[in-house]
Parts: structure tokens; C-alpha cells; sequence
């Protein structure tokens, strides 16, 4: 399993706006300039993430977006699943239950399905709200004299 850059990107983008969460709606251009990213490539990965329980979206001046819920809501595997589609490390586990004709008698399944746990597990155990906090605390563990 590779997370392309939309991935990557989309993580980056919902992060910015869990960490001005306060600052109201966030516009597209302000993220991509933070963030050095594009802000035309950003516009690319809005839509895949853009839903009612996901963001909030206000037009016009003063527009941009912001999190429909707290940080803590939101995990990694949840916003890289709508990017990447499954997360799964093998296509014969992209559905559930399992098609592939030799699914049955297969000696390496074991294998692609604990793996596929323990991805799935370790990603949705990753909150936004769990990298700001974990950000944070190596900000203030950086003492400069």
C-alpha cells in the first residue's frame, strides 16, 4: 500500500483547519500558503472530503471551510479512506466478503488480512486532535536559549 499525495495532502488540509478551528471558515488559499501546497490542487482534493459531516462550507467574502466536528472525531483513516479508497494491502480485500476464487484455499491470506488489521487499526487510532497534541508537546519539549 503507497498513500499518494492526495492522501497526504487531504490529512494536511484537515489538519490546518483542526488547528484554526478557531478562526472561522479558512480559505483554500490561506491553507495552500501555510501548507505550501497548490491551491489548485487543493480545489482537486476538496470534493473527496467535502460532506455535510465532514466540513463546513461558506461562500463568498469571508468564505472557506472548517471542521463540522471537533478534531477528536476525525481519524486518519477516515479522511485517507475518502482520498484513497481502501486502505487494504491486497485487492482481493478491497471487498468484504472476500471474491477471489482462490480466497479458500489460499496459503499467504492470513497474512494480507493481519496485515490489513493492523493498518486499519493503527490508522483509526490516530485522531487529529492526537496530532496537534503530539505536535505540541515536541514544541514545547524544544527549548532554545
Amino acid at each position: 500500500m503507497k498513500i499518494s499525495t492526495k492522501g497526504r495532502y487531504a490529512l494536511r488540509l484537515m489538519l490546518d483547519l483542526a488547528e484554526h478551528r478557531g478562526d472561522g471558515f479558512v480559505a483554500l488559499k490561506d491553507i495552500a500558503e501555510r501548507q505550501g501546497i497548490s491551491k489548485k490542487y487543493l480545489e482537486q482534493i476538496i470534493p473527496m472530503i467535502n460532506t455535510p459531516d465532514l466540513l463546513q462550507t461558506n461562500r463568498g467574502f469571508q468564505g472557506g471551510y472548517r471542521l463540522a466536528q471537533p478534531p477528536e472525531n476525525y481519524t486518519v483513516g477516515m479522511i485517507l479512506r475518502l482520498t484513497e479508497g481502501s486502505l487494504a494491502p491486497v485487492s482481493c480485500l478491497v471487498h468484504h466478503p472476500n471474491t477471489c476464487e482462490r480466497a479458500e484455499d489460499c496459503p499467504t491470506l492470513f497474512i494480507w488480512e493481519g496485515l490489513n488489521k493492523v493498518i486499519n487499526e493503527y490508522l483509526d487510532g490516530i485522531t487529529l486532535q492526537d496530532i496537534i497534541d503530539k505536535q505540541n508537546e515536541s514544541y514545547s519539549n524544544n527549548y532554545v536559549i
